[in-house]
């Protein structure tokens, strides 16, 4: 597997910053993420420990540059196969599965920062501030998902459903961190199967008689939302 050193070109700086992530994310696997300090990372990458701390102000600035790079590698790899797909079960799927392809590499190190992400008050939580740009972009590419797609979705449901899909995303990623059977093979038949399912109860959310259970469903969502943002709000400094 490449590093992030070794594919990246750009300025010097730029290499400098990509060889300090590689090295950062190799020793997390080797030592864990708690036990890897950044003067560890410092003197592997062969650089100053004032130098780390120009690219990445924290630990926690590594990690979330690791979801970046994760994110950007998903990115590449399925929005060609997008192009041309209508089907929304089939749309999904291409998501998840070049998902998993594309993050298998890094397997055993998600497994290790699992341990840290699953505490809510972790800046690595999925959930938390600092992880929102790249939630956001894959909200976003959920987005493009839907829209790309033939399938007619009523405008309540439509408003939310990126972000519904973004969560069924995460639970998937959530199952895939703790399968070890060969080849993922469990998490493939998990997305195989739930896609399909997925897709039929997104065409089915437009039938009248379904109206109110989804009102009823986007109302506790919101309400979820609304519950998820006051919490944040109360954790802010105040000015």
């Amino acid at each position: 597997m490449s590093t992030p050193a070794e594919e990246s070109g750009g300025t010097k700086g730029e290499r400098t910053r990509a060889h300090i992530l590689a090295t950062a994310l190799q020793l997390f696997r080797e030592h864990g993420y708690e036990s890897t300090s950044m003067r560890a990372i410092a003197e592997k990458a062969g650089v100053s420990v004032g130098n780390a701390y120009h690219y990445f102000e924290s630990k926690e600035h590594l990690v979330q540059a690791f979801y970046a790079l994760t994110h950007a590698e998903h990115l590449a790899a399925c929005e060609p196969l997008l192009e041309h797909e209508k089907d929304l079960a089939k749309r999904l799927r291409i998501v998840l599965e070049t998902k998993l392809e594309t993050a298998e590499p890094y397997h055993h190190l998600s497994a290790l920062l699992f341990r840290t992400a699953a505490d809510p008050k972790s800046p690595l939580n999925p959930f938390s501030a600092e992880s929102s740009p790249v939630r956001d972009e894959a909200t976003e590419l959920m987005q493009r998902v839907v829209d790309g797609s033939k399938v007619r979705i009523p405008a309540d449901l439509r408003a939310e459903l990126p972000s519904l899909l973004w969560l069924y995303e995460m639970s998937v990623i959530l199952f895939w961190i703790h399968d070890e059977s060969k080849g993922r093979a469990r998490t493939r038949e998990l997305i195989e199967r739930t896609c399909s399912l997925v897709s039929r109860l997104i065409g089915l959310a437009g039938n009248p008689f379904l109206r109110p259970m989804r009102r009823e469903v986007l109302d506790l969502v919101a309400g979820l939302r609304t519950g998820t943002e006051t919490a944040r709000a109360r954790k802010r400094p105040r000015s």
